[in-house]
């Protein structure tokens, strides 16, 4: 068991493994239908989404406060190896999180009329009723703040990490700048973090 455990790939493979286990559990109980897919493509948002946000965390939490006290000779190795890895997991499961996040919204609106639609419109689709439609408001304000927390990701961290890193060819200068604004959309991610995570959370005990 040790010599599993300290193999990551396999430990993960095992780990899928009786996830997946678990799953086709649930639908043997329950059926294969939409609310079964529903259910697992929510599995699938939110384990991609605690990779995502827990990277986001790592950033901001530790890496960026950490980096001006390492000194110099040691900062390669962050640069070089630790950050592109976690960048790498970190791009791709923000690319996850919000596609199984759109799949599941589109799945949602065959149990409940029009959900995707009302929740992109902020519960205005059809005319606003606070009472029905203030949770498509608030569930649809966290994927919005979602959607532009995966643009910040892909449209202005990656770009500007890439330049910081120096994985593409750029002078002192740009480097700097590239980290810098690396850095403001990073911290603008994590100040939006706990708002989506608030309506993420709350929304789907509040009102189903």
């Amino acid at each position: 068991m040790a010599g599993l455990l300290l193999n990551f790939r396999n430990t993960m493979i095992l780990s899928i493994a009786i996830a997946i286990l678990f799953v086709v559990g649930y639908g043997v109980h329950a059926g294969f239908g939409v609310t079964f897919w529903e259910a697992t493509v929510r599995w699938v948002h939110v384990s991609f989404g605690i990779l995502w946000i827990g990277l986001l965390y790592y950033f901001n939490f530790v890496q960026i406060r950490k980096m001006p006290d390492i000194p110099a000779e040691l900062k390669p190795a962050i640069s070089k190896y630790i950050a592109p890895e976690a960048l790498f997991w970190f791009r791709y499961a923000a690319l996850a999180t919000w596609v199984a996040g759109i799949v599941l919204a589109l799945l949602r609106s065959f149990t409940k009329t029009n959900f995707f639609m009302e929740t992109i419109t902020l519960g205005f689709y059809g005319g606003y009723d606070r009472a029905v439609d203030i949770s498509y408001s608030m569930i649809g304000v966290g994927m919005w703040l979602a959607t532009i927390m995966f643009i910040n990701v892909w449209v202005f961290i990656w770009p500007n990490q890439k330049i910081a890193l120096g994985l593409v060819d750029a002078d002192a200068d740009a480097k700097a700048k590239a980290a810098r604004l690396a850095t403001l959309f990073s911290r603008t991610n994590t100040l939006l973090s706990l708002p989506m995570l608030t309506t993420m959370a709350m929304n789907q005990t509040l009102f189903g």
